[in-house]
This record gives C-alpha cells, structure tokens and sequence, in this order.
C-alpha cells in the first residue's frame, strides 16, 4: 500500500472516528468537520449505548493503530491488576515501543514510528529492538542508531520538525532531540497521556 493511499485511510478514519489521527488529517478536519460520506453532513441520529462504547474502543485502537486481538489482550491484562481498568490500559499501551517513538517526536505519526522500530533504527539501551510491542520499563533510554540518524527522516526529526505538530511532550519523558534520545523517566499517568478516549466506555465495551 502506498503512502498517499495510508494518509487518504488515515485522513477518512480520522473523519469518521470525530479525531484527528495525523498531523495532515488536522487539516482536512477543518475543511470537513463531519463524517465522511454522502450522508456525512445529515445530522448524527441518537445513538445507541453499544455504539457510542464501540466508537471509544474504536478510537483508541486507532491512535496506537492496533488489531483487535492487541487491544483485546491489553484489556483482560489490565483487568488483572490494581487501578481502575481503563486507565491501566492506556498507561500500558503508552509503553509501547512505537508510541514512545512518536511522542519524542522521531517520528510524524504512529504509523512512522512503528515503522522506524520494524526496520531497525531503533535502539533500547543500546541494542536494536524491532517489536513495536515492546514495553520500555522506566529508566530505559531509546535513541535512533547512529548510522540512522544521518537519513533525511531522522535530520527532519532531529530540527524539530514533527515536535512542532505534535501534542506537548508529556512529563513522563526526558527527549534530546539532537541527540534523538530519550528516555522514560517514570511510569506515565493516565492524565497525561495525549490520547483522545473515555476510557470507561472501552471497559463497558469488553465486559458487556
């Protein structure tokens, strides 16, 4: 799949979900600020408890860009233990290797910087890790391997160029962007997750 054809789905998931998933659909969610469609414009009609909780779920596996099988195990961890569900599992996913990626801003979305982890740019303490599932533990440093950080995608990322566009660095993280390191100084908190989701409704969707 080309990467005009992933920004247009991107673009129209964005629409469709209420969020802007990518710095490009922010544009084009101003432009149309309704679902896409020919019916996208008609006033939304009441909608049912199931489908306003299945939107939520909707909605936070497309900002880790996860399979429902990855979310669904997230969840039944979570339940296992202590915290408030829903909120243990953001503060899981937000450990996730890709997602640690974007919000130091390595890379413009979460489709990036999986990317970057699935063709080896990226090095946790030290040594390479090529699963974007892998959980970064409080302490660990990532940085994009030295031979990666001369390529024009990471001297981009490097200037700052994807940190401008993206939400404001959480307190959980300590980014040197010329360095393109960064470390997970703590474990983060749900509240300062920039993630858009009622969290409780993903939770009433699987325990339904």
């Amino acid at each position: 799949m080309s990467s005009v054809t992933k920004s247009r789905r991107q673009v129209r998931l964005s629409r469709k979900l209420g969020l802007a998933l990518t710095p490009k659909a922010v544009k084009h969610f101003e432009k149309r600020p309704y679902p896409p469609g020919e019916h996208g414009r008609a006033r939304r009609r009441t909608e049912s408890d199931y489908a306003v909780r299945l939107r939520e779920k909707q909605r936070l596996r497309a900002q880790y860009a996860l399979r429902e099988k990855q979310l669904l195990k997230v969840y039944e961890n979570a339940r296992k233990h202590p915290g408030l569900t829903g909120e243990v599992m953001v503060e899981d996913l937000e450990t996730r290797l890709d997602a640690i990626v974007l919000r130091a801003g390595f890379g413009r979305t979460i489709l990036q910087a999986r990317q970057a982890v699935t063709h080896r740019h990226i090095l946790v303490d030290g040594k390479i890790v090529d699963r974007p599932s892998f959980r970064v533990k409080p302490g660990q440093t990532i940085q994009v391997k030295p031979k990666s950080q001369a390529t024009t995608p990471f001297q981009v990322a490097a200037a700052g160029a994807h940190r401008d566009v993206l939400p404001a660095l959480p307190g959980y993280l300590d980014v040197n962007l010329e360095k393109l390191s960064a470390t997970l100084t703590r474990a983060p908190k749900r509240a300062e997750v920039p993630v858009t989701c009622e969290v409780q409704l993903v939770v009433e969707f699987y325990a339904r």
